[in-house]
């Protein structure tokens, strides 16, 4: 099968298109036919070498945590999923990830794609939005009513985390540029702060919840516009529990366990009208297209999500 691979840590030069084996299932595993996959800002973090320690894969390494495809094989123990199934999935941590044509995974981690849902639109949720859930409903036990500032509002999990607070009937504030207000009013978010010309520490106060996605001075500032009792999950950085015990708030850095069951629950979501998904751009998959898709992944300036094409 056709593979975009690194085999040594680098530059988006390294990603490089090979031949690889066609993966075959294990008795609780399922090989998808990927459609689509996506672009999230940990794939070139792996590519450039910053998580080896964290993740000490084998060279070649295929990049790639999203896939939405159709189920070709099953192994014998898969009972929920059967072959010509449209699925999406996270797949495992990995040196065999979803920029490719095929990809094995788990029953426990896949889920069904809403009827209405293309490829590409499915390929955008697996890892974005499973991490926009995990931080707001599972670490900040989210309720309706609560207030709720996600800073990077326009990016791939904020974009996701917006529409999931505004589904439990959260107020949502949202940092992001002033191009993307209008797309994230759209979105329902209640108040948008311009980050390039305004402080949110001047303008927010007694939030229950803050999502940090950007890290730095934001995770340092963000402390202080929670009330007490308040929560702070992080994704871009570690944060500090003598400040957060000085403010009286629960705050910690979020890694995904991706969950089948929760993938279905944002499934039901699009479903329901309540969750849209936006594409930023698409690029096929080659090797010029993934190093094209890589490089603006990496300005950091993407609405919504940036889709790799594997099959048309």
């Amino acid at each position: 099968m056709k593979a975009i691979v690194i085999n040594e840590y680098g530059g988006k030069e390294q990603l490089t298109e090979e031949q690889i084996d066609r993966p075959e299932p294990e008795n609780d595993e399922i090989v998808i036919e990927i459609y689509s996959t996506s672009v999230n800002p940990i794939d070139w973090k792996l590519r450039e070498g910053y998580l080896k320690d964290m993740l000490p894969y084998d060279f070649p390494i295929i990049l790639g945590w999203d896939a939405a495809g159709v189920v070709r094989e099953t192994g014998d123990d898969v009972h929920r999923f059967k072959k010509g199934d449209r699925v999406f999935t996270r797949s495992a941590n990995n040196n065999r990830g979803t920029y490719a044509e095929y990809v094995k995974t788990t029953e426990n981690r896949t889920a069904f794609m809403s009827e209405d849902m293309s490829f590409d639109e499915a390929a955008a949720v697996p890892l974005a939005g499973q991490t926009a859930w995990q931080c707001l409903v599972e670490f900040a036990e989210m309720k309706a009513g609560d207030k709720v500032l996600i800073h990077g509002g326009g990016g791939g999990v904020g974009h996701f985390a917006v529409q999931i607070a505004k589904s439990f009937g959260a107020h949502v504030i949202a940092t992001a540029s002033a191009e993307k207000a209008e797309t994230l009013k759209d979105l329902g978010v209640d108040e948008v702060i311009d980050y390039k010309t305004e402080d949110f520490e001047k303008i927010v106060t007694d939030a229950d919840i803050v999502l940090d996605t950007i890290g730095g001075d934001v995770l340092e500032k963000s402390y202080s516009v929670l009330k007490k009792g308040g929560k702070l999950p992080s994704i871009a950085g570690q944060p500090d529990q003598e400040k957060a015990d000085k403010y009286g708030v629960k705050a910690g850095s979020v890694w995904l366990e991706e969950s089948g069951e929760r993938l279905q629950k944002l499934a039901d979501l699009y479903a329901q009208g309540k969750l849209k998904v936006l594409i930023d751009s698409t690029f096929p998959l080659s090797e010029e297209g993934v190093q094209e898709a890589h490089a603006a992944s990496e300005k950091g300036r993407a609405r919504g999500k940036i889709v790799i094409q594997v099959k048309s």
